[in-house]
């Protein structure tokens, strides 16, 4: 047992089932669905719900080759892991170094909107609240693995108990079981009709709508540090798909009944519009107190997940040695310090530019995701074609109609990043995020290749208790 003196060399096995199971389910109920799908309801008016509909079945089969690979072997950094173990070394790095970029931008992100939903309640900078959110956040990872899932564990049955509240009133009010209200769809075609700014935005769209999406892959880094990876990877794959069209398609479809997409202002949260529509005593604070759960969630998971991922960038020597440090609980510090400094830097930009900064973020870190994703869905078609038959035979759990579907998520990942350079709202995200991409190839290239490898390279997780 490591001692004051003498901190652990690996990670810790201290999650257990139960967080495992709600980081799961509240990895894909965050604030981009509180608050980002604004933007969607915004730009694609009461077609939005189509967008999350088709970004709902990229994540689905992303998450089914996941969990079939995780399952096989379930690690630290997991599909980073997987990338460089069928491509080689550079699709470790950049797979990995992405998932980074895109998690502290994330992490900046998350900060900024607390700062502004507090300002409902205190008359203070959004800035200086971000920030104190952002501290508070960095205080519980750097306790231990166990306290962040604990943490997690209630702010996730807050906001998926939230969600599904709404999911009935909103249902009540549209189908006019409401004091004094009927049934009313009318928003769904009046103020421009379903599809006000055509449909070349709903494509575009999901670029925002996986940006809300993101986080049920969490599960697969997370569970290196439980006792029973494999059964936590397989649970939270198989109930990915009703997670996401129960909270997502449901929801927002229901938000475009509710309010009329032309009142919905972008980086504010369209939960509270609906419930002012709705006429609920209390309801906007209420809702915006959800809200400011879900992102201290999602700044929780995003401090978690970007410093696991940089710990194991480390490991394979793909980041300075000193970044994979152990502190006595077993908390890679100097990793999770890098996550706040980057995200202090993006609130500097809310304090600098307040009115752009939501947007900005979202166009530096939104298609980087769908990199990512893409690489997952290769190196699961590579990774499945090396198997023999017999060791097909063992994987617990199996993509459905492999190749096929892998291939057409696949196809279909690459379809919205090109897309993208065609719709001029969306062709600064695909910019910059290919810029990223060029960014991580150059570093790999001229990396410099005398840092050794750290001999834990590949068994980074401490065995389970006894």
């Amino acid at each position: 047992m490591p001692t004051l003196e003498q901190p652990p060399e690996t990670l810790q096995k201290s999650l257990k089932q139960r967080h495992l199971t709600m980081i799961a389910i509240g990895g894909v109920v965050g604030a981009g669905l509180f608050v980002g799908s604004s933007a969607l309801l915004h730009s694609s008016g009461p077609a939005a719900f189509v967008s999350y509909a088709i970004t709902g079945v990229v994540i689905v089969l992303v998450m089914r080759m996941l969990g079939e690979m995780a399952t096989t072997n379930p690690s630290t950094g997991s599909f980073a892991g997987y990338a460089r173990k069928a491509f080689g070394g550079w699709a470790g790095f950049t797979t990995g170094w992405l998932y980074w970029f895109f998690w502290v931008v994330a992490v900046g992100a998350e900060a900024v909107i607390g700062g502004k939903l507090l300002q409902r309640w205190i008359d203070l900078p959004s800035w200086v609240m971000a920030a104190a959110l952002l501290l508070a956040m960095v205080a519980t990872n750097l306790r231990s693995v166990r306290n962040f899932g604990e943490f997690e564990y209630w702010f996730a049955g807050i906001k998926v108990a939230a969600i599904v509240l709404f999911l009935g009133l909103g249902a009540a009010y549209a189908f006019g079981l409401w004091p004094s209200r009927s049934a009313d769809f009318t928003n769904l075609t009046d103020h421009g009709g379903f599809t006000p700014n055509g449909w070349t935005v709903i494509l575009s769209g999901v670029v925002v709508a996986v940006f809300s999406m993101v986080g049920p892959e969490i599960a697969t880094i997370a569970a290196a540090e439980s006792a029973e990876p494999e059964k936590a990877v397989a649970k939270a794959t198989n109930s990915v798909i009703a997670r996401v069209g129960f909270f997502y398609i449901g929801s927002v479809l229901l938000l475009a009944v509710i309010v009329p997409w032309t009142d919905v202002k972008v980086g504010q949260s369209p939960f509270v519009e609906a419930l002012t529509h709705m006429g609920i005593p209390g309801g906007p604070d209420i809702m915006n107190a959800v809200v400011l759960v879900a992102v201290l969630s999602c700044l929780n998971s995003g401090l978690y997940t970007s410093s696991r991922m940089l710990f194991t960038l480390a490991r394979h020597g793909d980041a300075p040695q000193g970044i994979a440090k152990l502190d006595r609980h077993g908390v890679p510090r100097n990793s999770l310090l890098l996550a706040t400094l980057v995200g202090f830097a993006c609130i500097g930009l809310d304090y600098l530019s307040p009115d752009t900064v939501f947007a900005f973020l979202l166009n530096a870190s939104g298609a980087t995701i769908l990199m990512v994703y893409l690489m997952i869905a290769l190196s699961q078609i590579k990774l499945r074609g090396l198997m023999t038959r017999e060791e097909v035979g063992q994987l617990r759990l199996k993509m459905w109609l492999f190749p096929y579907l892998s291939i057409l998520a696949a196809c279909g990942i690459f379809a919205v990043l090109v897309s993208m350079f065609a719709v001029e709202s969306s062709r600064s995200q695909i910019t910059l995020s290919v810029a990223a991409l060029a960014v991580t190839l150059i570093a790999y290239r001229f990396r410099r290749r005398s840092t050794p490898k750290n001999p834990l390279a590949h068994d980074i997780v401490a065995p389970a208790a006894r």
